[in-house]
């Protein structure tokens, strides 16, 4: 595994070690002196994982990502959790969710929910390494912590995949386009692994696939998670919800009786006024309109009150009679 180097931008915080992150080098370190006093091959044998061995040392696939075959693999593999775990460590404590509003905010993380999530994402991406040594590698014992690691490397490049990397203290290089150019180089060191035979695979040292299944675990993780809601928008969500006792209401699509009848009236009303207006400016004498206005004023509130039904035989004859006396003269 390559050295590459962060440059984080200016408003976030500098790569300070977070609790979990501290945690997980300092039990890497502890191993690796237990390596030297005990020896390395015992500690190989008890704590990698082996298939021949499982499910008798049911530990191992837990165990195996603290043992390293040397000093070299250990410093590569703290360095690179160094540079790229703290800030992923640091985005769940806003909340437990990415894709917040200012995810470079300093933030104080101390060791509990946050920290406990990060270790079981690194646990998680080592599982995906040991699951994908499974498929490709019957043989061998598989050590290291590369595959937890190239997990939380998948994490850090999903999450901020323009930030600049120095690869091999020298080269700038995306996180994105790193991380693409690890997998593409550890495929290609798979495949070849692969065709020269499961010994030489495991003579190396170096289980590219058990890294690909770190990447593989750690991408379908980050997936989910930026497809769930986090707490607060579930709050947000419930807190939109009409109350219980207060069912919303349904509106009508025709208008109540009353208001029907209101129209009527109004209706009735500026008829009389129009008809009356006619007779008084169509009448030459006063005195003999009046006996035709109030008899047509009766009947214009019998219709209203009672309906155009409630008229007699006679009152119909007398209003169609008094209509075509008013529409004569207005021609």
């Amino acid at each position: 595994m390559s050295s590459p180097v962060v440059t984080p931008p200016p408003e976030s915080e500098q790569f300070r070690l977070t609790p979990a992150v501290q945690a997980i080098i300092a039990l890497n370190l502890l191993v690796m002196l237990a390596q030297t006093a005990v020896g390395y091959p015992d500690m190989r044998s008890w704590l990698g994982f082996d298939t021949t061995g499982f499910p008798g040392h049911w530990w191992s696939p837990v165990t195996y990502m603290f043992v390293h075959a040397g000093l070299t693999p250990l410093l590569v593999n703290a360095y690179a959790l160094y540079l790229f775990g703290p800030r992923v460590e640091r985005q769940w404590g806003s909340g437990g969710a990415f894709g917040n509003s200012n995810p470079d905010a300093p933030r104080t993380v101390s060791w509990g929910s946050t920290s406990r999530r990060f270790a079981g994402f690194y646990l998680l991406c080592g599982l995906g390494g040991v699951a994908c040594q499974l498929l490709f590698f019957r043989s061998g014992t598989l050590i290291g912590a590369s595959a937890a690691v190239f997990g939380v490397m998948t994490a850090y490049a999903m999450q901020w995949p323009d930030d600049e990397v120095m690869f091999l203290f020298v080269f700038p290089v995306r996180a994105r386009s790193l991380m693409v150019g690890l997998l593409v180089f550890n495929v290609v060191m798979g495949v070849a692994g692969a065709d020269g035979g499961a010994g030489a695979a495991a003579g190396t040292n170096l289980a590219y696939f058990a890294h690909l299944g770190g990447v593989f675990a750690a991408y379908v993780y980050m997936r989910m998670v930026s497809t769930s809601p986090n707490i607060d928008q579930v709050r947000q969500r419930v807190a939109n919800l009409p109350e219980a006792d207060e069912p919303p209401r349904a509106i009508p699509r025709n208008p109540p009786r009353r208001e029907r009848a209101d129209e009527v009236d109004d209706v009735v009303a500026k008829s009389k006024a129009t008809i009356a207006k006619r007779i008084v400016a169509a009448s030459p004498s006063p005195r003999r309109a009046e006996p035709r206005a109030d008899e047509l004023d009766r009947l214009l509130d019998k219709i209203s009150e009672h309906g155009i039904d409630s008229l007699t035989s006679d009152e119909r004859s007398a209003l169609e009679e008094m209509s075509k006396r008013f529409r004569g003269r207005e021609s």
